[in-house]
């Protein structure tokens, strides 16, 4: 089935309908749908061609540091060394089938995240809701969105309420569009097409069912993808990072050519000889594995955080989780478990009724001063329930084979009170059908509240719901005892009384009111209701925070990582839950909309260290809570799920949407997305930040310090009068068994357990940080004084100078396998680590053991290299030599451990005195 022949737009709704055999009520079975799949294929647009081996594999050659490698090999291969030519040139292949093999993992790794995060689409199947991946649709499909999903496929729409669609991505129109049924002239621009919504656009407002009449490359966004070129991502920050990193190694190394052929020059070595050795150098103090080897430590993370429900967007989001400092944290559903259960009422004339029950299984019941509450005989109560099960869009879903539990569609807000009034005894469906709607204003963030109308009685009625503060300013009246009575002062602090109460005790709260013989204006808004509504009631619901919560907000305190409440919820019930989260310290404040709207920007950074609570913010001011942390320094990690959060998500250094409530348009503006809504995951995302920034500066101090190494040692060499210690080959030869063999390995290893114990990583740092600079100042003295030490010895003791190059060239490799066990921590001893839990390493230590055994002891290989088989005994001191690396780090690293026993009394004295979590904000 493609798509209809004649113009959408303008046939009647009726003949497409027929056209498209569909029942719009109904949708198509499930058999129609995979019939039709297998026609019009998925409603995908078509996949880039991936790169096949041979173009990932010549990608690796695309490089400058590669370039000095090939420029190497000619001038040996021109100077008659062709053996070392063919070393160098196995050295690039080697090196480009790594890079091959790691980058075809690590997009594979991020296809499969793709597919995990890929779009979905709500759609009517066999007269059911059901959720489905949007690259299911097909032509004749009955599709439903409200504001903040996305439009996954062009469609004709059947009906809308108050509907409006940014339409910026495909027309260019910079504001929402108003939407409508009906038919449209043939002629009309498609920016016009009203009855009509397209996909890769998004619904900003109201709600609307629509038929599919237009999937995958037949869409217009299709259409236009099939002309467009894919454009490459710009660098990321971590990518420029490195590409600096790399020209600064570049210029460094250029300069140490210099020098070392000045050097050989004055010694009256041969030219060509130290040439080769000064260029060969270069080659190994440039770390050319190291853009490879960060993608894969990167997208190692991403992998990670998927399998602990952290969905990635962006690739170098995950070395930024590392550095924050805040997460402004949504409530509902995120620190709490967004199963909402009402469990308390109250009704004007100071009536409080007690619910009992969990969840959304309709059983419990309504007690007022403990008895039981008949909802059948009590007409308060009873329109109470009744006007919260009309005025929303929610479905209970019961038990079924698939879930043995009752399950909510739509907002658990909503779905509670649908609970609610079946406990109550009321049937919801035969009330929709006697007070069938007749209009709505769909929920709307910044008015905090919805309406609808309603038929069934003598004249239509309208029913609303939301925050309190915004119903009683609508309110003239009160419903008590059967009948309608003004609101006075008296009647209004006394609601205002229940309503603190309320959220005093943690409870969400909503006021429900009706207006009598009221129609609904959409344009108008809720001005012609204003002194006509009458309140009903007041509903506290419940929604529990999740148990693992609050041990993840004290992890995030102790690790520098300050968590912050915004909530739509009224401030005292965001204080009282942030509170028990342990979010808030004593002393600490909430904020509201209209108390931050009050203050100017210099009032809110005086405030901002003791306000962990902002309530009853709408979304655009989100924005500028991001922007107020940004401004002293934070790295600001933002959760969102609505279409208006979007802003607030893009200009945080890490949005963060959630993956079961989210929208698609907060996903779409977000770097992480959060597959379980969970705070929890979001602080194990940190972590996992943490490890992966940990890995890039195990990497830089790995290849930083054993290529300074070998520079030390050779220029040494030559300014005291030696013979040079290792000719070019063998130059190449350590650069690709310690770097190829062991680096990407060293960043695979697991976390060491303390990434939260210590403050965030500051923002800027440098990959080449001081801390690394300092480590090195350890490890490099050490590996230049064993390699060349021992280089010196041996000559002194007439041992020929091709053996004792032999040894020189074997102490420098074993030192640098001893170097990667240094570089695994900065703190724990390498030999306490637990290097079996790193197979990785342990199997490219193993073959390049192998490896450099055959160097030595295979004949073949010993005219290649310039090389001579080597006694036993030698063996086994040359082992101890080059062992002296790892004794001078676990000589430092056990005086940092000393330190840090000394200081931690203290630490842990002035941290308990600020904080219930034991730990200060630690980033200030």
């Amino acid at each position: 089935m493609g798509e209809p022949v004649r113009s959408v737009h303008a046939a009647p709704l009726e003949a497409l309908l027929a056209e498209l055999a569909v029942d719009p009520g109904a949708g198509l079975t499930d058999d129609e749908a995979r019939e039709r799949l297998a026609r019009s294929g998925p409603n995908a647009l078509p996949e880039q061609r991936r790169a096949s081996l041979l173009a990932i594999f010549l990608r690796q050659l695309r490089s400058p540091l590669i370039y000095l490698l090939l420029a190497a090999a000619g001038l040996a291969f021109a100077l008659g060394e062709r053996s070392d030519a063919a070393v160098i040139l196995a050295v690039v292949a080697l090196n480009a089938v790594i890079g091959a093999v790691q980058e075809g993992r690590a997009e594979r790794s991020l296809e499969s995240l793709r597919r995990l995060s890929a779009l979905t689409a709500r759609a009517v199947r066999g007269g059911r809701e059901v959720i489905l991946e949007a690259r299911w649709l097909v032509p004749g499909d009955v599709v439903l969105f409200s504001a903040g999903d996305a439009v996954a496929a062009d469609a004709r729409l059947i009906d809308a309420a108050a509907l409006e669609v940014a339409e910026a991505a495909l027309t260019g129109e910079s504001v929402p569009v108003p939407k409508r049924p009906g038919a449209v002239a043939p002629d009309t621009p498609l920016a016009d097409r009203a009855n009509m919504v397209w996909s890769g656009t998004h619904a900003t407002a109201g709600r609307g069912r629509a038929l599919v009449v237009a999937t995958g490359a037949s869409t217009e966004v299709g259409k236009i993808a099939a002309l467009t070129a894919a454009g490459e991502e710009p660098q990321t920050t971590l990518e420029r990072r490195i590409a600096q990193l790399g020209r600064h190694v570049i210029a460094a190394g250029v300069v140490m050519c210099g020098v070392v052929v000045a050097l050989g020059a004055l010694r009256g070595l041969p030219l060509v000889a130290i040439s080769m050795i000064a260029v060969s150098q270069l080659v190994s103090l440039i770390p050319e594995g190291l853009p490879v080897a960060a993608t894969v430590a990167l997208a190692l993370g991403v992998r990670r955080m998927a399998g602990r429900r952290a969905i990635v967007r962006r690739l170098a989001a995950v070395e930024t989780l590392g550095s924050l400092s805040v997460i402004c944290s949504d409530k509902t559903g995120t620190l709490t478990r967004n199963e909402m259960t009402v469990t308390a009422l109250y009704l004007p004339g100071d009536r409080r009724v007690d619910v009992e029950g969990s969840g959304y299984e309709p059983s419990g019941r309504l007690a007022e001063r403990g008895r039981e509450v008949d909802a059948g005989a009590d007409a308060d109560v009873r329109e109470l329930l009744l006007a919260g099960a009309l005025c929303n869009d929610a479905e209970l879903v019961p038990p079924d084979a698939d879930d043995p539990r009752w399950r909510a569609i739509g907002d658990p807000t909503e779905a509670s009170l649908l609970a609610l009034a079946e406990k109550a005894g009321l049937d919801v469906h035969a009330a929709r059908e006697r007070h069938p709607r007749q209009g709505e204003i769909p929920f709307d963030a910044a008015a905090r509240m919805m309406a609808t109308q309603h038929a069934g009685g003598a004249a239509p009625r309208v029913l609303l719901k939301g925050a309190p503060e915004a119903v009683l300013e609508l309110c003239s009246g009160v419903r008590r005892g059967g009948r309608v009575e003004p609101l006075g002062d008296r009647e209004a602090r006394e609601v205002r009384g229940a309503w603190e109460d309320m959220a005093g005790r943690a409870l969400r709260v909503l006021a429900v009111a009706a207006a009598e013989g009221a129609a609904i204006e959409p344009q108008r808004g809720y001005a012609p209701l204003r002194g006509r509504v009458h309140l009903l009631g007041l509903v506290g619901q419940l929604d529990p925070p999740r148990p693992e919560v609050r041990g993840a907000v004290l992890t995030a305190w102790e690790a520098g990582v300050r968590p912050v409440m915004v909530t739509g919820d009224h401030k005292a019930t965001g204080l009282a839950v942030a509170r028990a989260l342990a979010i808030a310290r004593d002393g600490d404040t909430a904020v509201d909309g209209r108390e931050l709207d009050a203050l100017d920007d210099e009032q809110l950074a005086a405030r901002l260290e003791r306000i962990s609570v902002f309530a009853r913010v709408h979304p655009e001011q989100k924005l500028r809570i991001v922007e107020a942390f940004q401004a002293r320094g934070d790295v600001v990690a933002m959760t969102g799920d609505g279409v208006n959060d979007a802003p607030a998500l893009a200009r945080a250094d890490v949005g963060v949407a959630m993956g079961v409530t989210g929208t698609e348009v907060a996903k779409g503006a977000s770097k992480i997305v959060l597959t379980d809504d969970n705070f929890a995951t979001l602080v194990d995302a940190v972590a996992e930040g943490r490890h992966v920034h940990r890995n890039l500066k195990r990497l830089i101090l790995y290849l930083g310090s054993s290529s300074i190494a070998e520079v030390v040692a050779l220029i040494s060499a030559l300014v005291v009068g030696l013979p040079v210690p290792l000719v070019a080959v063998q130059i190449l030869w350590v650069n690709l068994v310690t770097s190829g063999l062991v680096t990407v390995p060293l960043i695979m290893g697991p976390p060491e357990g303390d990434e939260m114990r210590s403050a965030p990583v500051p923002r800027g740092e440098p990959l080449l940080s001081s801390q690394v600079l300092r480590r090195m100042a350890f490890i490099v003295p050490a590996i230049a004084a064993s390699t060349l030490g021992y280089f010196a010895y041996r000559l002194s003791l007439g041992v020929p100078l091709v053996q004792a190059r032999t040894e020189a060239f074997t102490v420098l490799v074993v030192s640098q396998w001893f170097n990667v066990l240094n570089c695994r921590s900065g703190r724990a001893s390498g030999l306490s680590l637990d290097l079996l839990r790193s197979r990785w390493l342990v199997a490219g230590l193993a073959v390049g053991n192998a490896l450099h055994a055959a160097v030595i002891f295979a004949p073949p290989l010993n005219a290649v290299f310039h090389t001579v088989p080597l006694p036993i005994e030698e063996v086994v001191s040359i082992a101890a030599v080059g062992s002296l690396v790892l004794w001078v780090e676990e000589i430092r690293k056990a005086l940092v451990r000393r330190r840090e026993r000394r200081a931690s009394p203290s630490r842990r004295g002035r941290r308990g005195a600020d904080h219930p979590a034991g730990s200060r904000h630690a980033s200030r």
